[in-house]
């Protein structure tokens, strides 16, 4: 066959597999050009397992939605492709955010979901769908109560991070997500869940009706290999969750959706955080929604790969008691409090890799993971210096005007209010004087993919017709319409559980 007929003979599972394949697919599976005679064509003959629900995805929303539907009666397994459960819950910040909480009662701040969902739709720049957004606000008390009371997650802190009003982001014992996965692991053991590790979705399996019925799929699957493995079709009675979070890794689908996020831009996220299962929903006619938004942290630091260690710093210290400046100019240039968005945005406009600047008060009080100076210090992210003076020269910055900035935000505390860019100010927030000094150098990284498959309030996946796909359920990052634009921190955790939560109990009902 020469090289021309090669290039002709694209079957189709090719092309329904490639990003505008399966943006193709979409609107001709949707005009019925595919006939339900095809899709129970690809029903096996013998099915290798069979369960009422399969939870596709071990983060917080997979296993939140496991649970539920565990404990609604049905039998349940979670896949998961990559050969250690969690996801980036993981390696999450472990902050949750939830308005009305018993500790923002006992430190005496006021707030209420109407609030929070206030704060979230202006990030969202009102593109947030109302009532997906209303339910994760009105459902966030709750849901940290579950996670307290039922999973036994301990959290130690409360913070308040940029572009919320008040503090109600609730910082686990650890910072870290794997606080509250590892309870809900711990739980799924608990009821006889089974996790199956390194097993990838090949495709959904639906009936003459388009109800999702079952999955073909592949055992002993090695990331990022898609022909491994060994195929096998797994039945599903009840129904499909999918909870596979976002496509901040899939380079190629990303710049589909924002051409400037090529392979030097790096993401904070675990290695499989592919658009795989996104484009096989695709496939069968699910609804897309804003998948152009993505976020970037703006705490990341370009001195270590992924999420590392730096956000906390800089979160904690920088953002929270500190300031950052443009190197070039020493001078502040947005509110260190602003939503991710904003701050991202303002950093990438300078065109440079900027600098947070915190001293000791601010280093030592920043919280965070266990040894966290320490280790940021040891690892080179964070830099000490004895003095300011010190610290603008290893940086070529102009002293004087990085002086004056810290002079001017100093007077801002004693004020009480930053006249440049109408920031935040901390209560408990000192001047920025007591040495010795410590920087660190910030650009944004990839961390969050607000847009995914539309969802009802049940966490039905919504087709092209509008109406659900029969069998097939979405939450978390998987699912779009939540954020809108910008995505507030601390509110993914709260997202993916209640809409998991949300997600196991409709599948179980059936």
């Amino acid at each position: 066959m020469d090289q021309k007929k090669k290039e002709t003979k694209l079957t189709r599972r090719d092309f329904m597999k490639t990003t505008a394949g399966a943006t193709a697919v979409v609107g001709i599976a949707a005009s019925g050009l595919f006939p339900a005679e095809s899709m129970a064509a690809n029903i096996p003959k013998k099915w290798d397992y069979n369960q009422d629900v399969i939870v596709i995805g071990s983060g917080f929303a997979g296993l939140a939605a496991a649970i539920e539907a565990k404990n609604g009666g049905a039998s349940v397994v979670v896949l998961e492709k990559m050969r250690l459960a969690g996801g980036n819950s993981i390696i999450n910040g472990g902050v949750i955010a939830a308005a009305g909480s018993p500790m923002q009662e006992q430190k005496g701040i006021k707030d209420s979901p109407e609030l929070m969902l206030k704060d979230m739709m202006k990030a969202g720049l009102d593109l947030n769908y109302p009532d997906l957004a209303q339910m994760v606000a009105e459902q966030s008390k709750e849901t940290l109560q579950w996670t307290i009371d039922y999973l036994g997650v301990k959290y130690v802190a409360l913070l308040h991070m940029g572009g919320h009003t008040v503090s109600r982001s609730h910082m686990t014992y650890n910072s870290s997500g794997s606080a509250i996965v590892s309870k809900q692991l711990a739980k799924l053991k608990e009821l006889g869940v089974k996790i199956k590790t390194q097993t990838y979705l090949e495709s959904f399996i639906q009936d003459k009706k388009g109800r999702v019925i079952g999955l073909k799929i592949r055992e002993g699957y090695k990331f990022p290999n898609a022909s491994s493995g060994k195929i096998k079709y797994m039945k599903a009675n009840k129904g499909v969750v999918l909870a596979t979070g976002g496509f901040s890794r899939d380079v190629a689908f990303r710049i589909t959706q924002d051409p400037k996020l090529v392979a030097k831009v790096d993401s904070t996220n675990q290695p499989g955080a592919t658009a795989d299962a996104f484009k096989e929903a695709l496939r069968i006619g699910a609804t897309p929604v804003q998948q152009s938004w993505i976020q970037l942290g703006p705490w990341a630091s370009p001195d270590e790969k992924g999420f590392g260690l730096g956000p906390h710093f800089a979160s904690g210290a920088v953002f929270t008691y500190g300031i950052m400046v443009d190197p070039k100019t020493g001078k502040r240039f947005v509110s260190e409090l602003a939503d991710r968005k904003v701050r991202a945005d303002a950093i990438i406009k300078t065109g440079n890799i900027c600098i947070g600047i915190a001293d000791d008060v601010a280093a030592q009080n920043c919280g965070g993971p266990p040894k966290l100076l320490e280790k940021v210090l040891e690892r080179g992210v964070v830099k000490k210096y004895n003095t300011l003076q010190e610290l603008c020269a290893a940086y070529d910055m102009p002293y004087q005007d990085v002086k004056e900035s810290v002079d001017n935000y100093n007077t801002y505390l004693k004020d009480g209010e930053d006249k440049e860019f109408g920031r935040f100010l901390q209560k408990d927030a000192k001047p920025i004087e007591k040495a010795p000094f410590y920087a660190m150098r910030l650009w944004p990284k990839v961390h969050h993919t607000m847009g995914g498959l539309q969802i009802n309030k049940k966490a039905e996946v919504i087709g092209l017709d509008q109406k659900p796909i029969k069998g097939l359920y979405a939450a978390g990052e998987a699912a779009g319409g939540v954020h809108g634009a910008v995505r507030l921190g601390s509110c993914a955790v709260t997202d993916c559980l209640v809409f998991g939560r949300i997600a196991g109990k409709s599948v179980a009902a059936g």
